[in-house]
């Protein structure tokens, strides 16, 4: 009974049937019919036109997005806690060739457009100091914290305003997506171009894909695909058989698959947190959930079979925080065991 990563989740079986409805021959790399779809089925989700391209990993998705926006002498304002920094050992700066990530606070790992601003203004207009070229955001955040709309207009028009690149990394977007918490049931449109985003990590894997992720460029950002064509290139990025990457990102669109998977893993979240009561380290917007636990009762947990990633120091005296992180197959019948042993702590 795992609730260690939404990684760990087996793939959803209409994805492991769109890979082999692609087993036929086809054009390499991305010239097939499934890699040329990619730009019309995205567009029509996020109601304008975009510019797709197929990756491996989150980590290429966000380290490839960052170069497009961000040259080497410059930097990228993001969270201290964001997976950029904190989990990508190192990915955006290799990309960039040494761009530096310029770390803000923010309650929740979210950033708020006061600390933009307030990092931008300690920044000296001279060679000396590096010079902010993006801002680069998490929906749903490393805590599971989703942003609005309105939020993400408000960080969209500091960017405006400084002339800033604005990445949005999505691994879970989906779950943020259908969040009870997205105000006024934004639409991806909403909660990505339209709030100024110019470049979309949109994750897949996480929500039952096998090893497809797409970057999204929107607007006048779809400039920046053919140099970034390149990058994939020479990272090592380009698969020879790409049409196999492309045809689970178009099943997980297809019926709208990515949002029905996001919700079930929502629903389980949500089921643990109801448990949870004020074991709660923050509110629960997605699939993941972050708990306080006492003295010995993390041990508890495991002996009954229960995985899951301690958060923070955990010792045996004190106990400490756990995260618990629901995935697209696990219904109320595989999440009411946990939400069942917590309560009962």
């Amino acid at each position: 009974m795992q609730f260690f990563s939404d990684n760990a989740a087996p793939v959803h079986p209409k994805i492991m049937q769109a890979i082999a409805d692609a087993d036929s021959v086809d054009a390499p790399y991305d010239g097939d019919a499934y890699s040329q779809a990619l730009n019309a089925a995205f567009g029509e989700v996020f109601e304008t036109e975009v510019t797709v391209i197929w990756v491996a990993t989150g980590t290429a998705a966000n380290a490839l997005a960052l170069a497009a926006m961000c040259p080497p002498h410059k930097g990228v304002i993001c969270h201290k806690l964001a997976h950029i920094e904190q989990d990508e050992c190192g990915a955006p700066g290799f990309y960039t060739h040494g761009a530096k990530l310029m770390l803000v606070e923010g309650e929740g790992a979210k950033v708020a457009p006061d600390s933009v601003t307030e990092a931008l203004a300690a920044i000296r207009d001279d060679v000396h100091q590096v010079q902010a070229a993006a801002l680069s955001i998490t929906n749903a955040s490393e805590y599971g914290l989703t942003y609005s709309a309105q939020e993400t207009k408000a960080l969209g028009d500091v960017c405006a305003a400084h002339g800033l690149g604005f990445h949005l990394d999505g691994a879970r977007f989906a779950n943020a997506v259908v969040s009870q918490h997205n105000q006024s049931a934004a639409s991806p449109a909403d909660l990505t171009w339209r709030a100024g985003v110019d470049a979309l990590s949109f994750g897949c894997v996480k929500n039952g894909g096998m090893n497809a992720e797409a970057l999204i460029f929107f607007g006048a950002a779809r400039d920046w695909a053919q140099d970034t064509r390149y990058r994939l290139k020479r990272a090592g990025h380009l698969m020879s058989k790409g049409r196999y990457m492309a045809a689970q990102l178009l099943a997980m669109l297809r019926d709208d698959l990515w949002l029905d998977n996001a919700r079930a893993s929502n629903a389980g979240a949500a089921l643990i947190a109801k448990a949870a009561g004020q074991r709660l380290l923050y509110p629960v917007h997605g699939n993941e959930v972050f708990l306080q636990l006492g003295p010995g009762e993390a041990d508890a947990l495991r002996a009954q079979g229960f995985d899951f990633y301690d958060w923070g120091v955990v010792t045996q005296q004190a106990g400490g925080q756990a995260r618990f992180v629901t995935s697209w197959n696990q219904g109320e019948a595989a999440v009411r065991p946990l939400a069942d042993a917590i309560a009962a702590l």
